[in-house]
């Protein structure tokens, strides 16, 4: 239905998610369409909280942790809610669900409203933990239902996530999320692989929460335009999305963190070897991979990947992410040591709990 049920305040709340097979680059850099397909797992402890409201006046406002936003970070968010006023002006008044469309003026009226974004961060913004996954998601998720959206589909909701940040379409969905590569805008979306509710977990070593040098769009930009090892990275990355999948049929972890860290270290490789090189990796980065790797000669399950960031998550069975975490924290004190259950997909928050939470 298009806009049945509008109304002033919306609010959403959507996890992060680590790639286990990792998304880096783009066949079409407007629409977001990935040049191979990827796969992820929502993390439970990492997540957006965001709010959306209609304001009087004609200019849209962002609010991120408190603090007003302009420039780059007011223009995403307003091209993205110019997303969902293009699909109000094309279906409100189109008549492709009988008896359920906004009038004519009131649809004018509800896209052509500003709004008040306000989000509320609990990923560390710009580290590498990405923060954009959970961020479009909860928004795209808040606007679907401050604009009465509910006839857009879950999976069809995770193509707008996309246009805002390619890895915000798989945070759409909890648990092990792909995705497809698609033919084009309509069909490039996520789907859940699994729900992940079985002896899976992850540990978080963050590292630093520092932005990063080189940003995910501008470092994924000189990779594929100047990596020799480009077209290598993608045809691997498909083998090892067919390992991972395997693994998670079968619930293998072994299966799955074998693959996996094969695609890491390609990954990284495929970023060395651009020009000029490029690398989100730290030393102390590599010191807790060489740890994870030690841990796992010593009969622990765990293994390794990293997004373009400095921060580790070590995937292992849910049954050791205390023990691992807890040597994780005696081995690296200065890290920020968080174990991380798979989470759920992004879910409303009702305005009293937001008030409850933010105070307004």
């Amino acid at each position: 239905m298009i806009g049945a049920e509008m109304t002033d305040f919306a609010a959403a709340r959507a996890h992060a998610n680590i790639a286990l097979i990792k998304y880096w680059g783009k066949r079409d850099a407007s629409l977001i369409l990935p040049t191979s397909e990827s796969l992820s797992l929502t993390l439970d402890p990492l997540y957006t909280d965001t709010a959306v409201s209609f304001i009087d006046g004609a200019e849209d406002q962002f609010i991120l942790d408190g603090a007003e936003q302009g420039g780059t970070p007011l223009e995403r968010v307003r091209a993205f809610i110019g997303l969902f006023r293009q699909y109000m002006s094309a279906h409100g008044k189109a008549g492709s669900t009988a008896g359920s469309e906004v009038s004519g003026r009131d649809c004018d009226s509800l896209y052509t409203r500003a709004v008040r974004v306000e989000s509320h961060n609990h990923v560390p913004t710009a580290a590498g933990m990405a923060s954009s996954a959970s961020a479009f998601a909860a928004l795209a998720w808040a606007l679907r239902d401050l604009y009465g959206l509910h006839g857009i589909s879950d999976r069809q909701l995770s193509t707008f996530a996309r246009r805002g940040s390619g890895s915000a379409l798989r945070s759409i969905f909890g648990g092990f999320v792909k995705w497809k590569y698609g033919t084009g805008d309509n069909d490039s979306y996520a789907i859940q692989v699994d729900d992940a509710q079985w002896d899976v977990g992850a540990v978080i070593i963050a590292l630093s929460t520092k932005q990063k040098k080189t940003g995910s769009r501008s470092g994924m930009a000189h990779t594929v335009n100047t990596s020799a090892f480009y077209p290598l990275w993608r045809e691997a990355s498909e083998a090892d999305l067919k390992l991972v999948e395997e693994g998670i049929r079968e619930r293998d972890i072994n299966k799955i963190g074998k693959a996996m860290e094969a695609n890491v270290m390609k990954f990284h490789a495929v970023m060395f070897a651009a020009d000029p090189p490029l690398t989100y990796m730290t030393a102390e980065s590599w010191k807790v991979i060489e740890h994870i790797w030690s841990l796992r000669e010593q009969g622990a399950p765990c293994y390794f990947t990293m997004d373009a960031g400095p921060n580790v998550v070590a995937l292992c069975p849910r049954s050791h992410m205390d023990q691992v975490a807890a040597d994780m924290r005696s081995a690296f004190p200065q890290a920020a040591v968080i174990p991380a259950a798979s989470g759920p997909a992004p879910e409303g928050i009702p305005a009293h709990e937001w008030r409850r939470l933010y105070g307004n």
